[in-house]
């Protein structure tokens, strides 16, 4: 018996269409992460990229459970001394790019940085609002809420 390993010309991309408005922002970050690795395909290689193309809708609308919207702090450091800055879940979700939350909740369960990460967050496109640009793509819709119960809580 010999073990299968996919080829890059072999894997099938589909485009995915996936409303994050009322989803639980981890949940959902795991749903996509595994999806754009591949790894709910039977062909699954894991050097290679066999994920699919996620478009997701509504990312400002996620839904962020508990006090983690205002305890929950994302830190960066400027390169000058005393220079560490934060900023929470809550605040970001307010500003201009309320879709980087997603990003970087995806990105965090992705495996480490390298190039066949990067590749696969490319396949990612996060859009604020109702509206997308990948509508000759005909994506599916993948409904996640109705997955789970737990993953849309009302």
């Amino acid at each position: 018996m010999k073990t299968y390993s996919a080829k890059p010309s072999e894997v099938e991309k589909k485009w995915l269409l996936i409303d994050a408005e009322g989803v639980t922002l981890g949940r959902l970050a795991s749903i996509i992460a595994m999806r754009l690795r591949g790894k709910h395909k039977a062909m699954y290689t894991p050097h290679i990229d066999c994920g699919d193309n996620i478009v997701v809708i509504n990312a400002e609308k996620v839904r962020i459970t508990g006090k983690k919207a205002k305890n929950d702090i994302f830190y960066w450091h400027t390169g000058f001394p005393g220079g560490i800055k934060g900023r929470s879940k809550g605040q970001i979700l307010e500003s201009n790019y309320p879709e980087r939350v997603l990003e970087n909740a995806v990105r965090r369960m992705m495996p480490k940085d390298g190039p066949l990460a990067r590749d696969q967050m490319t396949c990612l496109r996060l859009f604020a609002g109702p509206k997308h640009d990948h509508e000759a793509q005909k994506p599916e819709v993948l409904d996640v809420g109705a997955m789970n119960p737990k993953n849309k809580r009302s």
